[in-house]
This record gives structure tokens, C-alpha cells and sequence, in this order.
């Protein structure tokens, strides 16, 4: 049984391994395997948006390989339909031509599932998930299927500008943990990927299975200091226009407001980054180092705020400047 100091290097040791090795086959992109790792490790779901092209299906093939996961992939199109993704009960024969119904899963059923261009696809496809990322399991025909362990949904989806998507309902964005933005490579990375071919990472896993629900339980196990509780709470309760602690920029520009869920997702990716940190407790720091990329998805603007251009990170920005670390007495 490891102490708390040995937990926290062990952890630094597997995510920064791995986070190296990811780096072999992708160029840049430093945010987005920070998060998409940590999202797998804090049993969350990350979305990242970005043009087709910056690489985000090639990231989630590595991290499956990195942990030995079994990956699978759902490409969304308009008409691809529930029962596609879930999978459905079928009419099987076997060797004595006797019959039975048999329920033939779909793709849903991996470790790392792949929702490619989630935007793609209907609201009613797009819906298929909600069950099984919320719950870790689908009900098909009034029957439950338990999800494999570990389960990650990772989905890209292209910018809303782009034509023909559709854009993902609020109680399907909230249950991603990150909303991660891919952005286009800098000049001085853009330079290496056309210099050097990237190659898929080797295909020998670098960590077992057990590696990954290791880190998790150490994760679970990080404790969080009453005033840290405290802080989530009021940085949550600013968020919303209604409540009277609400700043200005809050009540001028948002309509709705971070859910519950965003708060215990804020909480969870701090005590990640706390980990990562070389720390077994929750810091401030953390909390706002996980605010954007946590909350940029949950917020929802008026039309003032379109009008002005104001952006759900510039209010996150204004946030964590203006809501005190310690309560004011």
C-alpha cells in the first residue's frame, strides 16, 4: 500500500509518460492531450472542436493504445441512426436450426469510444448517448447493458459555421466534462509536421489497463479543503444571473448558468491537475486552471452578449479575476 507522496509520483510518472509518448505521433496541440488524458482518468467525457485536419481522431487512437483500451469508432452522418450506435436484438439460428433473439451490440460498447463529427448527426442520434455517457449503460427493448470499464467518449465535432451539422443540444454538452477548442498549428509546428511525416505511435501498449483504474482511485482519493468546496460554490453561483451574488458582467450578458454537474466537473479536473501538480490536495490555482475548459460549454449567452461580441471565455476570464478566493466577511 503506497503512501500519499508515492500515489502522487506514481501519477506524475504514468501521465507525463504518456502524455510524452502521445507527442510522438502529434505535434502541438499541448492542451489537448492534457485534457483528453485527464478526462480519461477522471472517468469524464471530452469534446473537442475543431476544423477536420488538426489531428483529434489520431489522438484518441493513441491514448487507447497508451492504456491498452479497447478503442471504437461511431462516424456520424445524417443518416446514421440510434440502433447503429446502441446496437439491436436480432433473430440468430444455431447449429440445430433452432431459434432465439440475441442482442448484437453496437459500437458504444468500447473503453474509448470515438463520436467522429457528433455535430453530423440528427438530434435523435445524437441523443443515443446521453444514457450510456450519464449512466454508464443503455437500455434497449426495456433491458439494461452495463458499459465495459473503464468508458470514454471522446467526440470531435466541426465549427457550427461549417455546413451541415447540427449543433449539440445543452443536456448532451453538459455531460462533457471538457470542451476542449483544437486550434491550427503555430508556424513553428506547422514547419515540423511538413517537414517530418508524424507516424502513428508503435502499437505495443505502454501501460495496462489496471495502470488507468490505478490512477483513477488515486484521483477519488485526493481531499478537498472545506474553503475549496466553498470557492467552487461561489464561483458556480456566479455564473448564474439570477442570484444576487451575480457580477455585473453575469447579469448583463449570460441567460443560463453553470448545472450542478459543471461544479463536481470543476472539482474533479482540479484534483487532476493537483496530481499532475506534485500535490495530494486541492488548490484555488487548480480550480481556475480548469475553469475555461470546464465551463466554456455550460454557459449560455443572450443576445446582448452575441451583439457585443462578448465570449463565454472572456465572462469565465472576468470570473475568476472578480470572485474572491475567501468568503467576504
Amino acid at each position: 500500500m503506497m503512501n500519499a507522496d508515492e500515489e502522487v509520483a506514481s501519477f506524475q510518472r504514468v501521465f507525463s509518460t504518456a502524455v510524452d509518448h502521445i507527442h510522438k505521433s502529434i505535434i502541438g496541440q499541448n492542451d489537448a492531450i492534457e485534457y483528453a488524458l485527464i478526462g480519461l482518468v477522471a472517468g469524464g467525457h471530452v469534446l473537442l472542436e475543431g476544423a477536420p485536419g488538426l489531428g483529434k481522431t489520431r489522438l484518441v487512437k493513441t491514448l487507447s493504445r497508451v492504456f491498452n483500451l479497447q478503442f471504437s469508432r461511431i462516424q456520424f452522418t445524417p443518416d446514421l441512426m440510434p440502433a447503429d450506435i446502441l446496437g439491436t436484438t436480432m433473430m440468430s439460428q444455431n447449429d440445430r436450426n433452432e431459434r432465439s433473439f440475441a442482442f448484437q451490440p453496437g459500437p458504444i460498447f468500447g473503453n474509448i469510444v470515438l463520436a467522429d463529427e457528433v455535430n453530423r448527426g440528427t438530434p435523435k442520434t445524437q441523443s443515443a448517448l446521453l444514457e450510456a455517457m450519464e449512466e454508464q449503460g443503455v437500455t434497449i427493448q426495456g433491458r439494461r447493458y452495463a458499459m465495459p470499464a473503464p468508458f470514454f467518449i471522446m467526440a470531435t465535432q466541426n465549427p457550427i459555421e461549417m455546413e451541415g451539422v447540427y449543433p449539440l443540444p445543452e443536456a448532451q454538452l453538459d455531460r462533457f466534462m471538457f470542451k476542449i477548442e483544437v486550434a491550427a498549428p503555430a508556424a513553428a509546428e506547422m514547419r515540423s509536421i511538413i517537414d517530418v511525416p508524424v507516424r502513428e505511435a508503435e502499437s505495443k501498449p505502454l501501460f495496462k489497463t489496471e495502470d488507468l483504474l490505478a490512477l483513477q482511485r488515486t484521483l477519488a482519493r485526493v481531499p478537498t479543503a472545506s474553503h475549496i468546496k466553498d470557492y467552487v460554490v461561489r464561483l458556480y453561483r456566479a455564473t448564474h444571473p439570477d442570484a444576487i451574488e451575480a457580477p455585473s458582467i453575469t447579469k448583463k450578458y449570460i441567460r443560463y448558468g453553470v448545472s450542478p454537474r459543471g461544479a463536481q466537473a470543476l472539482l474533479l479536473a482540479a484534483r487532476a491537475w493537483a496530481l499532475i501538480s506534485g500535490r495530494f490536495n486541492v488548490s484555488v490555482q487548480d480550480i481556475q486552471r480548469a475553469a475555461l475548459p470546464v465551463l466554456r460549454h455550460r454557459i449560455i449567452r443572450n443576445f446582448e452578449a452575441e451583439a457585443a461580441e462578448v465570449t463565454t471565455a472572456d465572462v469565465i476570464a472576468e470570473l475568476v479575476r472578480s470572485v474572491p478566493e475567501l468568503p467576504e466577511r
